[in-house]
């Protein structure tokens, strides 16, 4: 698995690389089926992403973003697999925010079970190999282990930049919340990780492949993913959406929400 994880982190940042090859120019921005937007990088990025796991882990199935959009879906069932997004927060790259990243999860057993997050435009790369570590490098330095703080009554929240609502507002409003922050893409579930903020709720839709690698990471970290009524996030489900889900770090004096920890 550290082999793995290890390969899963370069073609990450492989990707992106085409990534902002193509932010750096002006380019185009389509619509897809579903009203989200798709840019060259998206597509770019999955074919290199698709081919380094065809040359790294051939029998994995992979589910990614953009062949599923064109109506490609492997049978994952019962077995391992790769869910891929390409380009997550990709009305961030549109808006040139640098806050977009690269996600690949490996999903053994519907659980994530090693993963990477990559921020092309930070040089931040973020991962775990499944061991229980979570790992940070930016700018090329050195790995460090990062790890969920555990934070007094007063807690920290990130939101999304681009889908935060009155609900999201209305559901932190039951909290002791200092601050919140904002941030876009699977970033937030990195922040989480590396003790930056202590809780992330996510009431709106996301789909598997946009929380997998982060889930991963922020369990790795000592965190946890999970619904709002504390339940497990499986993955493999049918359409590979999610419910409204939840990011905490470690428990602080007072309880955040009402699911019980893992």
């Amino acid at each position: 698995m550290t082999d793995l994880a290890a390969s899963l982190c370069e073609i990450a940042r492989r990707a992106g690389s085409e990534i902002l090859t193509v932010y750096g120019s002006e380019f185009a921005v389509l619509d897809k089926s579903d009203g989200s937007p798709v840019t060259e990088a998206d597509t770019r990025a999955e074919r290199v992403i698709l081919d380094g796991l065809a040359a790294c882990a051939p029998d994995v199935a992979v589910v990614a973003e953009e062949s599923f959009s064109a109506g490609n879906v492997p049978d994952v069932e019962a077995r391992p697999f790769f869910l891929v997004d390409p380009l997550d927060g990709t009305k961030e790259f549109i808006r040139r925010t640098d806050e977009f990243t690269v996600n690949i999860a490996l999903i053994e057993d519907g659980t994530p079970a090693a993963g990477v997050v990559h921020v092309p435009a930070l040089d931040e790369t973020y991962w775990t190999a499944g061991d229980g570590k979570a790992w940070r490098r930016r700018r090329g330095g050195a790995a460090e282990r990062i790890a969920c703080r555990r934070p007094g009554r007063r807690l920290v929240a990130i939101a999304s930049r681009s889908h935060r609502s009155a609900e999201t507002d209305a559901w932190l409003g039951r909290f002791d919340i200092t601050e919140v922050v904002s941030a876009g893409s699977s970033l937030k579930f990195c922040r989480i990780a590396e003790g930056v903020a202590d809780v992330y709720p996510r009431l709106g839709t996301t789909m598997e492949w946009d929380i997998a690698a982060g889930h991963a990471i922020v369990n790795a970290a000592g965190g946890s993913v999970e619904t709002l009524d504390g339940s497990r996030v499986s993955y493999g489900k049918p359409g590979f959406e999610n419910p409204h889900v939840v990011a905490r770090g470690l428990p602080p004096d007072a309880e955040i929400g009402a699911g019980t920890r893992r």
